[in-house]
């Protein structure tokens, strides 16, 4: 029994120790301001929104961008900008601002009129006939996905960030995705598929 207590004692312990601190996270990412907002919500629509993003995945972006720098784009993901910033973070560093932007409410963002009933067909039901897999499937009705999957907040997004990144999967230019799921999807979209979700996305939540 004691032996138990003891394992449950430092389970806990390990746990508390793995979680970013809010506070100095706030601290660190002072120079993130610049391209996403004092408060997360970036006003220049080429880069995302981190705030309100699951902590998990900002963690895995973040390892990943300073991967692709470490190994010239060969492994993780590789962005000049992002993963230069990425590089000298350490792994507290990284826990700590990803805690820190999950803690943050995201801003309202609006879904246009006019791309309502295709995006919202090819978000709930995808595309059988070219065996386009529905968004709903991984990243959930409000496009809130999952913490514990690996799947990110994609509602409230900037609709010219979606596009980019989806264009990126397409092309494989990004290719850090779970086991390939987005760049299987993201090949056989249209440009017009690809214009019409990342606008649609941004109203779910």
């Amino acid at each position: 029994m004691k032996k138990l207590a003891l394992i449950l004692t430092l389970l806990a312990s390990c746990s508390t120790w793995a979680q970013g601190d809010i506070e100095a996270g706030k601290q660190k990412s002072v120079t993130c301001t610049a391209c996403h907002g004092q408060d997360g919500n970036s006003a220049l629509t080429q880069y995302p929104n981190l705030a309100g993003q699951h902590a998990g995945y900002l963690e895995k972006q973040l390892h990943d961008l300073k991967l692709g720098m470490e190994t010239q784009g060969k492994q993780g993901r590789m962005d000049p900008v992002m993963s230069a910033m990425a590089m000298p973070l350490s792994e507290q560093d990284i826990k700590d601002i990803s805690a820190y932007y999950a803690s943050l409410p995201m801003a309202d963002n609006t879904t246009p009129e006019n791309v309502i009933p295709e995006g919202k067909a090819l978000y709930l039901a995808g595309d059988m006939e070219r065996g386009i897999t529905a968004c709903i499937a991984c990243h959930g009705p409000r496009g809130n996905g999952t913490s514990l999957s690996g799947f990110p907040k994609i509602s409230g997004q900037h609709a010219d960030y979606v596009k980019a990144q989806l264009e990126k999967f397409r092309s494989s230019d990004r290719n850090n995705d779970m086991n390939g799921m987005m760049r299987d999807i993201a090949k056989k979209l249209t440009d017009e598929d690809i214009a019409t979700l990342s606008q649609y996305v941004g109203g779910l939540h």
